[in-house]
C-alpha cells in the first residue's frame, strides 16, 4: 500500500522563518480569500506549527488534508471549511 499523497493545491504560501503567531494570522489570511473546499498549501519552520494548526484548524472548522515533515519543513495543506 502506496502512503497518501498531498492533494493539489489551489494556493501556496511560503512561512519559512516565520514564528507563533505569524504563521497563523497568514494562514487565516489566505483562506479568507480562497472559496470552500480549496486547499491551501503552507510552508512552514516553526516546531510549534504542528499543534498550532491542528489547535486552528479544529478551531475554525477547516480541515488538515494533509501534512509532511521533510528536511526541516513542516508542509500543510488545508482544506477550506
Amino acid at each position: 500500500m502506496s502512503a497518501p499523497t498531498a492533494p493539489d493545491a489551489n494556493l501556496t504560501v511560503d512561512l519559512s522563518g516565520l514564528n507563533c503567531p505569524l504563521p497563523i494570522l497568514r494562514a487565516k489570511k489566505a483562506l479568507a480569500d480562497l472559496p470552500s473546499g480549496t486547499i491551501l498549501h503552507l510552508i512552514c519552520t516553526d516546531p510549534g506549527t504542528p499543534a498550532d494548526f491542528q489547535a486552528f484548524c479544529q478551531q475554525t472548522g477547516h480541515g488538515i488534508a494533509h501534512q509532511e515533515q521533510l528536511d526541516g519543513k513542516y508542509l500543510f495543506w488545508l482544506r477550506r471549511r
